[in-house]
């Protein structure tokens, strides 16, 4: 994961024209614009995030969303065992 990127260089790592990265990047943070989902993908894969990581809300999903993308498939699987195994409220 990229930190101490401009919003620039987030920008044009992700493809957008140089000229107008720093303040779309800038309209995205602040929700004045939402990306459409390429863009967002494109994003997410020059911070080195997974997209959902970009929509969440929720700071306990969004480090589990941090740590999937490290994780094997094994222990992804029992990761999902452990969740499903919780009752559900």
């Amino acid at each position: 994961m990229y930190t101490g990127l401009s919003q620039k260089d987030v920008g044009i790592r992700a493809g957008l024209d140089p000229h107008v990265a720093s303040p779309r990047i800038n309209q995205y943070e602040r929700g004045t614009h939402e990306p459409k989902l390429e863009t967002a993908e494109r994003l997410a894969q020059a911070l080195g995030v997974p997209a959902a990581f970009l929509y969440t809300n929720d700071d306990l999903l969004a480090k589990v969303l941090l740590r999937w993308a490290s994780l094997t498939k094994q222990q992804k699987r029992e990761l999902v065992k452990l969740i499903e195994a919780v009752p559900e409220k």
